[in-house]
């Protein structure tokens, strides 16, 4: 994964606060290479950004290539953007391939965790674990098996 960074989009919004414009950004970058594509997410990705990134990221996983999601940059995340990478895994398992996370910051992997999505998810502590693991996820969810509740 030595390969450069090519800018595929750069998602800059302009939001009001205090009635004062301020430039705020989700930025997506992409490198790929042996069938997969590492895409970098950096800034916020909440309900301003998250259209804009879902349909950056159905185009990407659409390709059928191994979509990696290399989290390190990405500061913070709320149920919006959950939802955008949510689809962006169902446009990568349609195109018969998938989507990994890796390098979440301690936020995003609460985030995922307190919504079961760590469950659904395949999460890696660093994007190379992540590229060694591609291509090896089953087809079907990674879902854990529900335990059989004992009556009394």
């Amino acid at each position: 994964w030595r390969h450069e960074p090519r800018r595929v989009q750069t998602l800059p919004l302009l939001l009001m606060r205090k009635g004062d414009p301020e430039m705020v950004s989700i930025e997506l970058s992409t490198r790929g290479g042996d069938g997969q594509v590492v895409v970098e997410l950096r800034g916020e990705l909440d309900v301003a950004e998250a259209a804009h990134a879902a349909a950056s990221l159905a185009v990407v996983a659409a390709s059928g290539r191994e979509v990696i999601l290399d989290l390190e940059g990405l500061e913070f995340i709320d149920s919006s953007g959950l939802a955008a990478l949510a689809s962006a895994r169902q446009h990568a398992r349609r195109a018969g391939s998938d989507l990994l996370l890796a390098a979440p910051q301690p936020q995003v992997l609460r985030m995922l965790a307190v919504t079961r999505l760590i469950d659904v998810f395949a999460v890696h502590a660093r994007v190379d674990d992540a590229a060694g693991c591609a291509g090896r996820i089953p087809q079907r969810s990674r879902r854990r098996p529900a335990t059989p509740r004992s009556r009394p």
